[in-house]
């Protein structure tokens, strides 16, 4: 009776996923999540504002465009700061599970690929100039995805995970968390920002040379120092 019960379970389970299968799901999986959004985004918003939604989350996957220009942005369109926090946020979610899932498939990109080579091949000048990301790893990770301040964090996180040794799932989180506290931050301050601008004027324009005048300093400072290091 033990051997006819057999192929009976045999028949009951569900046959293992060919890695075809499994490598088209994987591939497909992302786009097919952003497209979902983008889908409700359509069903709620109206046409002109989703369909301008979509550009933002489109520039955002393209260099120079960035958090910090791509929030803004879109805030004084007109959109909630939390939308543009989630909108953004899910870019840097998705990039990040497609590097992931396929990073041996993105390589073969024409422009991704010797992107991700070269960064490759710098890993250690790269981690050399960034000390706290190999002894941080996971909050390195999520730091590294807070502040790209070019291009989505997520596509450069899942390739500094895989250069920490990361698991896919840990990067994922990480990215996630990253991307969340990031656009959450970039948004509240844009948010307040342009409200100090439409109550206020002199007050906000000044604070924004400001900031602006102050980010340069630091950035000349810095430069001047990594020179400085290296003429010894």
């Amino acid at each position: 009776m033990q051997h006819e019960s057999e192929p009976q379970e045999t028949a009951c389970r569900s046959p293992p996923i060919p890695p075809p299968i499994l490598a088209l799901v994987r591939f497909i999986l992302p786009f097919a999540l952003g497209f979902l959004y983008f889908g409700i985004c359509y069903t709620f918003l109206p046409h002109d504002e989703a369909l301008i939604l979509g550009g933002l989350m489109l520039a955002y996957l393209f260099p120079p465009a960035g958090k910090e220009t791509v929030i803004p942005l879109g805030i004084a369109l007109g959109f909630s700061w939390q939308v543009m926090t989630l909108s953004i946020a899910l870019v840097d979610i998705f990039s990040g599970m497609f590097m992931a899932l396929n990073f041996d498939v993105a390589v073969r990109f024409p422009l991704l690929g010797p992107w991700i080579l070269r960064f490759l091949e710098r890993r250690e000048k790269f981690l050399d100039r960034r000390p706290w990301l190999e002894h941080l790893y996971f909050t390195g990770v999520v730091l590294f995805v807070m502040f790209p301040f070019q291009g989505t964090g997520g596509v450069g996180a899942s390739v500094v995970g895989r250069i920490l040794g990361l698991p896919p799932l840990k990067v994922l989180v990480a990215i996630g968390i990253g991307a969340f506290s990031g656009c959450l931050l970039i948004a509240l301050g844009s948010e307040l920002f342009i409200s100090l601008i439409r109550s206020y004027p002199l007050v906000g324009w000044g604070l924004l040379v400001t900031v602006i005048l102050s980010v340069l300093a630091v950035v000349l400072l810095l430069r001047y120092r990594k020179g400085a290091v290296r003429d010894r």
